[in-house]
């Protein structure tokens, strides 16, 4: 091989988006897959047992919520039941008592089950990815993976699991560890990080293992387009299909946060969240009663945003919008921002990659 082979999986609510980085490669010509979400793909099975009147066992380890959630409660509202381990359960809650009360059921072993239908939960589809793309002729050897999974992390119990996510991100910002900083190496991640260590417990590969949080990676894969990457003051708005998140950057540096669920959000609402960050104004308080995560504010406003860049598949909410938004298309497709945030965090945590990362991506402004 020429050059070092990464696997990039950004896992979100609507979609798992793939990229084969090829060191030596054009990345216009890298192999990529958007395919349906692990969530999407669960609560698909589910909704089959549901309409064949079929009990549910889930097993497997915890994952992204959202989709699944929404099918299991349909599940148990139509009178059937819901078996789960301890560690699949977690995916509803990390308070398992929690998860009782909602009629799920918790046993250690399949045969506290029955006979009820079998329903693996995990958010790496390795198996099934490996299969497409070697019935494409792609090499499935890799160098490194990457994988980026949204991580509201194990609140403890009476705490906010919005709450306590968004004071992680505070801690992490406040830290001043940049962008790469919210990424870590399988045995780095930390314990709170429940979603991120299910993902490396899953891993079976001898490659290293990279695993990020998927908002920080999107809007670190935006600043690789070209318009976006000259500016010096921009406000970048990731607007995925279940999270929102924004932030303010004065060059790399981040100065302001903002991040919402996105089916809380109107054209109007949204724009007056982003222009009270972009002044410095915005009320953590009023982002979480409203049923967002949180804002932030670090140090005094920079000035106003050069410009509004807005990637994510829901950036259609702002279309048309007073703030002229630009949408960002890095090196020509939005969908793998994520991925490509993946590979400059991998980067900057491996730096024998960089190389051939800067080679093929072009060299980062860093500030």
């Amino acid at each position: 091989m020429s050059g070092p082979r990464i696997l990039a999986i950004d896992v979100g609510t609507g979609t798992q988006d793939v990229l084969v980085f090829e060191a030596g490669t054009l990345v216009e010509n890298a192999v990529q897959l958007i395919m349906p979400s692990p969530t999407a793909l669960v609560a698909e099975r589910v909704k089959q047992a549901t309409a064949d009147r079929a009990d549910l066992f889930l097993t497997g380890v915890t994952m992204g919520g959202g989709p699944d959630h929404w099918a299991v409660e349909a599940h148990l509202k139509a009178g059937l039941k819901v078996y789960a381990t301890p560690d699949a359960a977690r995916t509803f809650d990390d308070d398992l008592e929690r998860v009782a009360s909602m009629g799920i059921r918790i046993v250690d072993a399949p045969n506290g089950a029955g006979a009820a239908r079998r329903v693996e939960l995990r958010d790496l589809y390795v198996p099934e990815l490996m299969r497409a793309l070697r019935a494409f002729g792609v090499s499935t050897t890799f160098d490194a993976v990457a994988v980026a999974v949204f991580d509201h992390g194990a609140a403890p119990p009476g705490v906010s699991d919005r709450r306590f996510r968004f004071d992680y991100l505070r801690e992490q910002v406040e830290r001043g560890i940049g962008l790469p900083g919210f990424g870590f190496l399988a045995g780095d991640i930390p314990e709170r990080m429940t979603r991120m260590r299910a993902v490396a417990g899953s891993w079976t590969g001898s490659e290293p293992l990279f695993v990020m949080d998927t908002g920080p990676a999107a809007i670190l894969g935006a600043l690789e387009d070209a318009r976006v990457q000259s500016l010096e003051r921009v406000m970048i708005a990731n607007l995925g299909n279940f999270h929102t998140i924004a932030a303010l950057l004065m060059g790399r540096e981040i100065r302001g946060l903002l991040e919402h669920h996105t089916g809380e959000l109107t054209k109007s609402k949204l724009e007056r969240y982003l222009e009270a960050l972009a002044a410095g104004t915005l009320s953590n308080q009023a982002v979480f009663d409203d049923m967002g995560h949180g804002a932030l504010q670090v140090g005094t406003a920079p000035g106003p945003p050069e410009v509004l860049t807005v990637i994510g598949p829901r950036r259609a909410l702002l279309d048309g919008s007073r703030l002229d938004p630009y949408l960002a298309v890095p090196h020509g497709d939005m969908m793998l921002a994520g991925c490509f945030g993946l590979l400059r965090a991998l980067a900057a945590r491996l730096p024998a990659y960089a190389p051939a990362i800067d080679d093929q991506l072009g060299p980062q402004k860093l500030n």
